[in-house]
């Protein structure tokens, strides 16, 4: 059945592209679990080659979600006081290997953006390292996802997974919640792998927190600029 598209509709889903941010401090207020159902089910509506559908979802809450955050803390905490990065070798690249302009400017403005909210300092490496590992806590938001996929399916199918992800953050706020994809998972696949007990078929995409905006957070104020339509797009009549 297709639903019919009127002026009113048009803003609120304007609205909800619009007003999505990457929040990185959550209310502990729970979620419904029939509200994440729904979310999830809005989101599968996203397109997928001759309709593979490749998404997977471990969805963790309460004492479930804080053992996957401790365990991965551990590690995180165990490789950084060995002097390694904090994270073992992903099993795909996210980032480039290489970093040059436009991009790498980009980066370092979001970073300390969110460092000059936090008033973390360029040498303070131990508030760096306890803000990323904010990350492992799902940012305090009372669910967590991990997403993974087969292994055998190839680049298209991982395309399609980013529009599932973003369906679920638009159908999020939609619902008057807010989320934040987080590629630092995939880091600590393996601590993740063994605690979910994942087919050794899948691999793991990223994680995703999900809950109501904690207001007084400073640093959920970053707002992350965006380039003019101008800038990316060319028009050929």
């Amino acid at each position: 059945m297709t639903l019919p598209i009127t002026p009113e509709s048009s803003a609120a889903v304007d609205a909800a592209i619009m007003s999505r941010r990457s929040l990185r401090a959550f209310s502990p207020a729970a979620v419904p679990r029939q509200t994440i159902e729904d979310i999830l089910s809005v989101a599968a509506r996203a397109p997928s080659g001759v309709n593979t559908q490749p998404w997977k979802v471990t969805v963790l809450t309460g004492a479930a979600k804080d053992s996957l955050s401790q365990k991965i803390l551990a590690a995180h905490d165990a490789n950084a006081a060995a002097g390694s990065t904090g994270a073992d070798v992903g099993e795909y690249d996210y980032y480039p290997t290489e970093w040059v302009s436009p991009y790498l400017e980009r980066r370092r403005k979001v970073g300390w953006d969110l460092y000059g909210l936090l008033g973390i300092a360029k040498t303070d490496k131990a508030r760096m390292h306890a803000q990323h590992g904010r990350n492992y806590r799902f940012f305090d938001a009372p669910v967590g996802m991990i997403f993974t996929i087969d292994r055998l399916l190839r680049q298209g199918s991982w395309l399609d997974y980013g529009m599932f992800l973003q369906n679920i953050m638009v159908a999020a706020r939609g619902r008057g919640l807010d989320t934040c994809p987080q590629a630092a998972f995939i880091g600590f696949h393996k601590v993740i792998a063994d605690h979910l007990a994942l087919p050794a078929g899948e691999m793991v995409v990223c994680g995703m927190s999900l809950g109501y905006a904690d207001e007084a957070a400073v640093e959920n104020r970053l707002v992350t600029e965006r380039e003019p339509v101008a800038s990316f797009a060319r028009f050929s009549e």
